[in-house]
């Protein structure tokens, strides 16, 4: 079954574009889509997540923001908990 996972970014942002490049360093280990989303496109999302991103989510929980806790997506990936 493919994982489903939300990364919260924004363009400009490095710090976003390292933890997408670590999580597609994961994909030939697990099976999982990433659906990115700007926070900048969206007053909501900008409000809610603002100085947070990236942030990662996985059914509408926080897995991780600022850096990629590898091992915390490793054991949602594998195990499905968060």
């Amino acid at each position: 079954m493919t994982s489903k996972l939300t990364l919260y970014s924004r363009v400009y942002c490095h710090l976003c574009h390292d933890m997408l490049a670590a999580l597609e360093a994961m994909r030939g280990e697990f099976d999982f889509e990433v659906q990115v989303l700007d926070v900048d496109a969206d007053p909501a999302l900008e409000a809610k997540y603002n100085e947070l991103v990236p942030v990662l989510e996985a059914e509408g929980r926080e897995l991780c923001h600022y850096f990629l806790d590898v091992a915390r997506v490793r054991r949602y990936l594998s195990e499905g908990t968060i």
